[in-house]
């Protein structure tokens, strides 16, 4: 007689069928397995296409509809992001990080204005003219300071961008001095009816342009090459002991992140008709790499989430407050410390569980992290800017705030606000344990060859990530 453990269909309760409805794991939405169905990834792979190709079209219709603030706002979060983009080359993708990089950028916008005012390039032709300006200050700074990476390679440019900070002072015949060095869009070769006086011409060169410059790096980044730059940055020692030449890779890299930061330059000049000493300045490269590790420096898309986040910080919320610097430096801080591959890590992350867990059991613990999160954040600001009114007293009405009286009036809701965001935060952490604590059980009673087949999908989740 046969030991029914040898027979697997005498044992149905063995291998749950997510199908039937059967075990807590189905009704949490796991199914059994971390892999979603094929049908799954597609209308995931098929929805970000989807979400793409709507936000390609409302900014490119954004000319038709919009005013003036709006189009400023996009305009310079255009160029922010193909700067952020390139910046990503460098730091995602190679592992340099640098803290010159808008010397490139302003040294290609300081070349393509004084090109177009004595030569009179076509200003659709003028960002190539930008690019070529920073790759040749990329060709200098590579030469310099590509011997090493790490600290070396970033001292080395901070040096080198501090060199070209300081002569943008010393040398106004070319750089302005501090006034810098402007242009007129109108008085450039016209293109047809198009003078690109009108900010809406100009806007539609701009966004024309970054969408180019985008593509070019996406298809950049799935190149032998960057796959060399990746190697360099994992471990360039294994990479010479194969017979590459690490200095060349990093060298080849840093022109070509030149390259579109010096686009990004120009693209700026465009928009605002200017390029100055601050476009060389420690302040913009710092800029940059706030926008690159807030958006996250593993996604290509990262850089544009950060692009977009820091622009708002300094148009939307400068307008609104003076202590929009302290928001973005606590949202970098927050960021670093709770998600340190960015904005984008984090979405990835909650795809990934909801994916795995199933939508509905999923929605709960997100509203409540998404509450959390609120609470901490209306906390912040209402202190914050309590601080913030008595301290400065632009209006000559914070005299009544800065007693003991409107303290405690101030520290009750703060307080409040700070304990909802720690009893949510704490719920959702425990309800996500509990997902995950279910999920293990799950798969710890399938048979071998299952728990096999679900690791290697689970794996395979994790490699792809989000769509």
């Amino acid at each position: 007689m046969t030991h029914p453990k040898a027979h697997p269909k005498a044992h149905p309760k063995a291998h749950p069928n997510p199908e039937s409805g059967g075990g807590p794991a189905a009704r949490a939405g796991y199914a059994g397995s971390p892999s979603p169905s094929p049908q799954t990834r597609g209308t995931w792979r098929g929805l970000s296409w989807v979400l793409a190709m709507a936000g390609v079209v409302a900014v490119l219709g954004v000319p038709a509809w919009s005013t003036g603030w709006l189009l400023a706002y996009l305009a310079q979060t255009a160029a922010m992001i193909v700067f952020a983009l390139s910046c990503n080359l460098l730091l995602g993708h190679t592992g340099l990080l640098s803290f010159g990089h808008a010397t490139c950028s302003g040294l290609g916008g300081l070349l393509a204005a004084q090109v177009f005012n004595r030569l009179g390039v076509p200003l659709p032709l003028l960002p190539l003219v930008g690019g070529l300006g920073g790759a040749l200050a990329g060709v200098v700074v590579g030469v310099i300071a590509t011997r090493q990476a790490g600290t070396v390679f970033a001292m080395i440019t901070l040096g080198l961008g501090e060199l070209v900070a300081a002569a943008a002072w010393t040398l106004p015949g070319w750089f302005g001095g501090e006034a810098g060095v402007s242009i007129d869009r109108a008085h450039g070769v016209p293109w047809g009816s198009w003078t690109f006086a009108p900010a809406r011409q100009a806007y539609v060169v701009i966004v024309l342009w970054c969408g180019a410059a985008s593509l070019a790096m996406w298809f950049l980044t799935r190149t032998p090459f960057m796959r060399q730059a990746n190697a360099v940055r994992d471990n360039p020692l294994r990479v010479a002991a194969l017979g590459g030449s690490p200095r060349r890779i990093r060298f080849g890299v840093v022109v070509l992140a030149s390259f579109f930061a010096g686009i990004a330059g120009t693209l700026g000049l465009i928009n605002v008709e200017l390029v100055s000493a601050e476009s060389v300045s420690l302040l913009r490269s710092g800029a940059v790499l706030f926008a690159v590790v807030i958006g996250g420096t593993s996604s290509f898309f990262g850089p544009v989430v950060g692009a977009i986040v820091l622009t708002g910080f300094s148009l939307a919320l400068a307008s609104l407050t003076l202590a929009w610097p302290f928001y973005l430096g606590l949202l970098f801080i927050v960021v670093v410390m709770a998600s340190p591959d960015g904005m984008t890590g984090f979405v990835g992350r909650q795809v990934t569980h909801w994916r795995r867990y199933g939508w509905q059991a999923c929605m709960i613990p997100t509203a409540l992290g998404a509450g959390a999160v609120l609470a901490w954040s209306g906390a912040v600001i209402v202190l914050l800017q309590w601080v913030y009114d008595v301290a400065f007293d632009l209006d000559g009405t914070a005299a009544p705030m800065a007693g003991r009286h409107a303290l405690a009036l101030v520290m009750a809701p703060v307080a409040l606000l700070a304990a909802s965001g720690w009893l949510a935060a704490r719920s959702a952490s425990r309800r996500w344990a509990g997902l995950a604590a279910i999920a293990a059980a799950t798969h710890s009673s399938l048979s071998p060859r299952a728990r096999t087949t679900a690791s290697g999908s689970a794996s395979g989740v994790a490699r792809r990530g989000p769509p």
